[in-house]
Protein backbone atom coordinates (compact mmCIF):
# COMPACT_ATOMS: atom_id res chain seq x y z
CA UNK A 1 0.00 0.00 0.00
CA UNK A 2 2.86 2.21 0.75
CA UNK A 3 4.46 1.63 -2.98
CA UNK A 4 0.48 2.55 -4.26
CA UNK A 5 0.72 5.95 -2.09
CA UNK A 6 4.15 6.96 -3.32
CA UNK A 7 3.63 6.48 -7.15
CA UNK A 8 -0.57 7.83 -6.98
CA UNK A 9 0.80 11.18 -5.08
CA UNK A 10 3.86 10.84 -8.04
CA UNK A 11 1.37 10.66 -10.88
CA UNK A 12 -0.77 13.35 -9.65
CA UNK A 13 1.96 16.10 -9.38
CA UNK A 14 3.43 15.07 -12.91
CA UNK A 15 0.32 14.13 -14.54
CA UNK A 16 0.24 17.45 -16.23
CA UNK A 17 3.51 17.85 -17.81
CA UNK A 18 4.71 14.19 -18.86
CA UNK A 19 4.56 11.08 -21.19
CA UNK A 20 1.10 9.56 -21.15
CA UNK A 21 0.69 7.24 -24.23
CA UNK A 22 1.36 3.83 -23.43
CA UNK A 23 4.83 2.41 -24.93
CA UNK A 24 5.62 -0.93 -26.27
CA UNK A 25 9.00 -3.03 -26.82
CA UNK A 26 7.11 -3.88 -29.87
CA UNK A 27 6.30 -0.67 -30.72
CA UNK A 28 7.06 -1.56 -34.75
CA UNK A 29 4.13 -3.70 -34.57
CA UNK A 30 1.94 -0.69 -33.00
CA UNK A 31 1.43 1.74 -36.34
CA UNK A 32 -2.17 2.28 -36.46
CA UNK A 33 -2.37 3.54 -32.77
CA UNK A 34 0.15 7.00 -33.10
CA UNK A 35 -0.89 6.58 -36.74
CA UNK A 36 -3.92 7.29 -38.32
CA UNK A 37 -1.92 7.25 -42.11
CA UNK A 38 -1.31 3.58 -41.82
CA UNK A 39 -4.76 2.32 -41.99
CA UNK A 40 -4.70 0.11 -45.10
CA UNK A 41 -1.43 -0.11 -45.82
CA UNK A 42 -0.44 -3.81 -45.24
CA UNK A 43 -2.72 -4.34 -48.21
CA UNK A 44 -5.10 -6.89 -46.32
CA UNK A 45 -7.39 -6.98 -43.95
CA UNK A 46 -5.27 -7.17 -40.56
CA UNK A 47 -5.74 -7.38 -36.52
CA UNK A 48 -2.88 -6.97 -34.34
CA UNK A 49 -3.34 -7.41 -30.38
CA UNK A 50 -0.22 -6.92 -27.88
CA UNK A 51 -0.77 -6.54 -24.05
CA UNK A 52 2.05 -5.02 -21.65
CA UNK A 53 2.87 -6.08 -18.46
CA UNK A 54 5.19 -2.97 -17.14
CA UNK A 55 7.59 -3.47 -14.02
CA UNK A 56 6.19 -6.68 -12.63
CA UNK A 57 6.10 -7.14 -9.16
CA UNK A 58 5.28 -3.25 -7.95
CA UNK A 59 2.09 -2.60 -6.73
CA UNK A 60 0.03 -0.06 -9.05
CA UNK A 61 2.58 -0.44 -12.07
CA UNK A 62 1.01 0.02 -15.45
CA UNK A 63 -0.29 -2.20 -17.49
CA UNK A 64 -1.36 -1.83 -21.01
CA UNK A 65 -3.32 -3.57 -24.00
CA UNK A 66 -3.94 -2.37 -27.58
CA UNK A 67 -5.85 -3.52 -30.20
CA UNK A 68 -6.02 -2.46 -33.77
CA UNK A 69 -7.75 -3.64 -37.55
CA UNK A 70 -7.33 -1.92 -40.18
CA UNK A 71 -8.24 -2.99 -44.14
CA UNK A 72 -7.73 -1.43 -47.49
CA UNK A 73 -11.22 0.00 -49.69
CA UNK A 74 -11.57 1.43 -52.74
CA UNK A 75 -8.54 -0.25 -54.63
CA UNK A 76 -6.59 0.43 -52.10
CA UNK A 77 -6.49 4.25 -51.97
CA UNK A 78 -8.62 4.45 -48.98
CA UNK A 79 -7.95 2.24 -45.34
CA UNK A 80 -9.84 2.18 -42.42
CA UNK A 81 -9.01 1.60 -39.14
CA UNK A 82 -10.03 1.21 -35.47
CA UNK A 83 -7.62 1.08 -32.62
CA UNK A 84 -8.39 0.53 -29.04
CA UNK A 85 -6.65 0.85 -25.88
CA UNK A 86 -6.94 0.45 -22.23
CA UNK A 87 -4.12 1.61 -20.17
CA UNK A 88 -4.05 1.10 -16.28
CA UNK A 89 -1.45 2.69 -14.19
CA UNK A 90 -1.99 2.67 -9.91
CA UNK A 91 -5.85 3.65 -9.63
CA UNK A 92 -5.76 5.69 -12.75
CA UNK A 93 -7.63 3.60 -15.66
CA UNK A 94 -7.93 4.90 -19.54
CA UNK A 95 -9.94 3.57 -22.46
CA UNK A 96 -9.31 5.24 -25.75
CA UNK A 97 -11.34 3.72 -28.79
CA UNK A 98 -10.50 5.60 -32.34
CA UNK A 99 -11.57 5.40 -35.94
CA UNK A 100 -8.99 5.75 -38.43
CA UNK A 101 -9.07 7.08 -42.27
CA UNK A 102 -6.17 7.30 -44.52
CA UNK A 103 -6.10 8.25 -48.08
CA UNK A 104 -2.85 6.94 -50.64
CA UNK A 105 -1.65 8.31 -53.07
CA UNK A 106 1.06 6.38 -55.43
CA UNK A 107 4.21 8.22 -56.21
CA UNK A 108 5.45 4.59 -58.27
CA UNK A 109 5.47 1.36 -58.76
CA UNK A 110 6.00 0.15 -55.64
CA UNK A 111 6.59 3.80 -53.25
CA UNK A 112 2.97 5.44 -51.10
CA UNK A 113 2.47 8.12 -49.27
CA UNK A 114 -0.96 8.18 -47.10
CA UNK A 115 -2.26 10.72 -45.25
CA UNK A 116 -4.53 10.15 -42.36
CA UNK A 117 -7.02 11.19 -39.75
CA UNK A 118 -8.04 9.60 -36.45
CA UNK A 119 -11.20 10.60 -34.29
CA UNK A 120 -12.66 9.22 -30.99
CA UNK A 121 -12.19 9.24 -27.21
CA UNK A 122 -10.60 8.64 -24.24
CA UNK A 123 -12.74 7.64 -21.01
CA UNK A 124 -11.04 8.07 -17.88
CA UNK A 125 -11.55 6.71 -14.52
CA UNK A 126 -9.92 7.41 -10.89
CA UNK A 127 -10.38 5.05 -8.53
CA UNK A 128 -10.07 7.58 -5.32
CA UNK A 129 -11.27 4.46 -3.00
CA UNK A 130 -7.47 3.27 -3.53
CA UNK A 131 -5.87 6.14 -2.38
CA UNK A 132 -3.76 5.96 0.73
CA UNK A 133 -4.79 9.23 1.90
CA UNK A 134 -2.20 10.54 5.45
CA UNK A 135 -3.93 13.68 5.28
CA UNK A 136 -6.75 14.17 5.95
CA UNK A 137 -8.46 16.71 3.45
CA UNK A 138 -5.93 16.44 1.30
CA UNK A 139 -6.69 19.21 -1.91
CA UNK A 140 -4.93 17.07 -4.01
CA UNK A 141 -7.64 14.21 -3.84
CA UNK A 142 -10.19 16.50 -3.74
CA UNK A 143 -12.70 16.37 -6.84
CA UNK A 144 -11.29 14.44 -8.78
CA UNK A 145 -13.54 13.64 -11.71
CA UNK A 146 -13.85 11.14 -13.98
CA UNK A 147 -13.78 12.16 -17.73
CA UNK A 148 -14.74 11.43 -21.36
CA UNK A 149 -12.59 13.59 -23.76
CA UNK A 150 -13.34 13.62 -27.52
CA UNK A 151 -9.71 13.99 -29.65
CA UNK A 152 -9.08 13.88 -32.96
CA UNK A 153 -5.75 13.50 -35.03
CA UNK A 154 -3.56 12.86 -38.29
CA UNK A 155 -0.70 11.35 -39.78
CA UNK A 156 1.67 10.81 -42.64
CA UNK A 157 3.46 8.07 -43.96
CA UNK A 158 5.40 7.22 -46.82
CA UNK A 159 6.63 3.38 -47.77
CA UNK A 160 8.05 1.29 -50.23
CA UNK A 161 9.30 -2.03 -50.66
CA UNK A 162 12.28 -1.72 -48.61
CA UNK A 163 11.89 1.58 -46.45
CA UNK A 164 9.41 2.94 -44.30
CA UNK A 165 8.68 6.92 -42.79
CA UNK A 166 6.04 8.19 -40.49
CA UNK A 167 5.07 11.48 -38.60
CA UNK A 168 1.80 11.71 -36.79
CA UNK A 169 0.32 13.46 -33.77
CA UNK A 170 -2.69 10.90 -32.58
CA UNK A 171 -4.47 13.62 -29.86
CA UNK A 172 -4.24 17.15 -31.17
CA UNK A 173 -6.21 18.75 -28.65
CA UNK A 174 -5.75 19.16 -25.08
CA UNK A 175 -8.71 18.61 -22.94
CA UNK A 176 -8.78 19.61 -19.21
CA UNK A 177 -12.12 19.00 -16.97
CA UNK A 178 -13.29 21.80 -14.77
CA UNK A 179 -11.77 21.25 -11.49
CA UNK A 180 -8.37 22.12 -10.62
CA UNK A 181 -7.44 18.22 -10.00
CA UNK A 182 -8.68 17.48 -13.47
CA UNK A 183 -6.97 15.53 -16.13
CA UNK A 184 -5.21 17.57 -18.81
CA UNK A 185 -4.32 15.66 -22.01
CA UNK A 186 -1.14 16.65 -23.49
CA UNK A 187 -0.07 16.19 -27.17
CA UNK A 188 1.95 14.22 -28.24
CA UNK A 189 4.32 14.04 -31.62
CA UNK A 190 5.59 10.85 -32.74
CA UNK A 191 7.97 10.00 -35.49
CA UNK A 192 9.10 6.35 -37.17
CA UNK A 193 11.11 5.26 -40.16
CA UNK A 194 12.71 1.98 -40.82
CA UNK A 195 12.84 -0.73 -43.42
CA UNK A 196 13.92 -4.20 -44.55
CA UNK A 197 17.39 -5.14 -46.09
CA UNK A 198 18.71 -8.43 -47.45
CA UNK A 199 21.63 -9.47 -46.07
CA UNK A 200 21.97 -13.35 -47.26
CA UNK A 201 19.91 -15.24 -48.84
CA UNK A 202 18.19 -16.73 -45.27
CA UNK A 203 18.65 -13.46 -43.44
CA UNK A 204 17.02 -10.03 -43.67
CA UNK A 205 17.69 -6.53 -41.24
CA UNK A 206 15.17 -4.87 -39.46
CA UNK A 207 16.50 -1.36 -38.13
CA UNK A 208 13.95 0.97 -36.75
CA UNK A 209 13.81 4.14 -34.41
CA UNK A 210 10.90 5.95 -33.06
CA UNK A 211 10.79 9.63 -31.12
CA UNK A 212 8.23 10.42 -29.20
CA UNK A 213 8.04 14.16 -27.77
CA UNK A 214 5.73 15.83 -25.35
CA UNK A 215 5.76 19.78 -23.61
CA UNK A 216 7.46 19.35 -19.87
CA UNK A 217 8.98 15.88 -20.86
CA UNK A 218 12.05 14.65 -22.25
CA UNK A 219 11.81 13.17 -25.38
CA UNK A 220 11.74 9.33 -25.81
CA UNK A 221 13.86 7.82 -28.75
CA UNK A 222 13.55 3.68 -29.10
CA UNK A 223 15.84 2.30 -31.33
CA UNK A 224 15.44 -1.69 -32.58
CA UNK A 225 17.23 -3.80 -34.52
CA UNK A 226 15.64 -7.25 -35.91
CA UNK A 227 17.24 -10.22 -38.08
CA UNK A 228 14.41 -12.47 -39.38
CA UNK A 229 15.49 -15.73 -40.47
CA UNK A 230 13.78 -17.33 -43.26
CA UNK A 231 10.56 -15.03 -43.12
CA UNK A 232 9.64 -16.87 -40.05
CA UNK A 233 11.67 -16.46 -36.79
CA UNK A 234 12.21 -13.06 -35.77
CA UNK A 235 15.50 -12.12 -33.00
CA UNK A 236 16.13 -8.52 -31.78
CA UNK A 237 17.06 -6.38 -29.51
CA UNK A 238 15.56 -2.55 -28.50
CA UNK A 239 16.79 0.14 -26.33
CA UNK A 240 14.76 3.11 -24.91
CA UNK A 241 17.54 5.77 -24.79
CA UNK A 242 18.78 6.36 -21.02
CA UNK A 243 15.30 4.37 -19.52
CA UNK A 244 15.01 0.63 -20.97
CA UNK A 245 16.66 -1.97 -22.80
CA UNK A 246 15.03 -5.44 -23.76
CA UNK A 247 14.62 -8.06 -26.65
CA UNK A 248 11.81 -9.68 -28.24
CA UNK A 249 11.53 -13.19 -30.41
CA UNK A 250 8.87 -13.16 -33.02
CA UNK A 251 7.06 -16.62 -35.13
CA UNK A 252 5.04 -16.38 -38.30
CA UNK A 253 3.48 -19.57 -37.53
CA UNK A 254 1.76 -19.52 -41.18
CA UNK A 255 0.73 -17.05 -43.81
CA UNK A 256 -1.75 -15.66 -41.34
CA UNK A 257 -0.45 -15.20 -38.05
CA UNK A 258 2.73 -14.27 -35.99
CA UNK A 259 3.30 -14.50 -32.48
CA UNK A 260 5.52 -12.43 -30.29
CA UNK A 261 7.24 -12.63 -26.54
CA UNK A 262 9.47 -9.38 -25.58
CA UNK A 263 11.29 -8.39 -22.22
CA UNK A 264 12.50 -5.27 -21.30
CA UNK A 265 14.22 -4.12 -18.03
CA UNK A 266 14.88 -0.73 -16.57
CA UNK A 267 17.96 1.74 -16.47
CA UNK A 268 16.23 3.66 -13.73
CA UNK A 269 16.46 3.15 -9.96
CA UNK A 270 12.99 1.53 -9.68
CA UNK A 271 14.55 -1.58 -11.78
CA UNK A 272 15.33 -2.52 -7.76
CA UNK A 273 11.72 -2.89 -6.84
CA UNK A 274 10.63 -5.14 -9.93
CA UNK A 275 11.28 -8.05 -12.17
CA UNK A 276 11.05 -6.21 -15.23
CA UNK A 277 8.42 -5.63 -18.08
CA UNK A 278 7.17 -8.42 -20.40
CA UNK A 279 4.88 -8.00 -23.46
CA UNK A 280 2.76 -10.85 -26.14
CA UNK A 281 1.94 -10.31 -29.54
CA UNK A 282 -0.74 -11.79 -31.56
CA UNK A 283 -0.79 -10.68 -35.11
CA UNK A 284 -3.34 -12.16 -38.13
CA UNK A 285 -3.74 -11.01 -41.15
CA UNK A 286 -6.36 -12.44 -43.70
CA UNK A 287 -4.55 -13.24 -46.23
CA UNK A 288 -5.92 -16.18 -48.86
CA UNK A 289 -5.85 -15.73 -51.63
CA UNK A 290 -4.20 -12.21 -52.52
CA UNK A 291 -1.35 -13.74 -54.28
CA UNK A 292 -0.05 -10.22 -55.04
CA UNK A 293 0.37 -9.23 -51.42
CA UNK A 294 3.77 -10.03 -50.24
CA UNK A 295 3.74 -12.36 -47.13
CA UNK A 296 4.90 -12.32 -44.24
CA UNK A 297 4.76 -8.32 -44.42
CA UNK A 298 7.47 -6.36 -42.62
CA UNK A 299 6.04 -2.97 -41.84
Amino acid sequence: MKRLFIYSALFFTTMVQAQQDPQFTQYFDNFLHVNPAYAGSSGMLSATAIHREQWVGFAGAPRSTTFSLHTPLNYRSVGLGLTAVNDMIGPVRQNMVYVDFSYTLKLGDKARLALGLKGGMNMLNVGTGEFVNVQQNDPAFQNVTNQINPNVGFGIYYHDEHFFLGVSSPRLLENSGSTPNSYREQRHYFGIVGGVFPVCKSWKLRPSVQTKATVGAPISLDISLAGIYADKLWLGAMNRWNAAAGGFAQYQVNRQLRVGLAAEYGMSPIRNYNNGTFEILLSYDFNYKKSDVKSPRYF
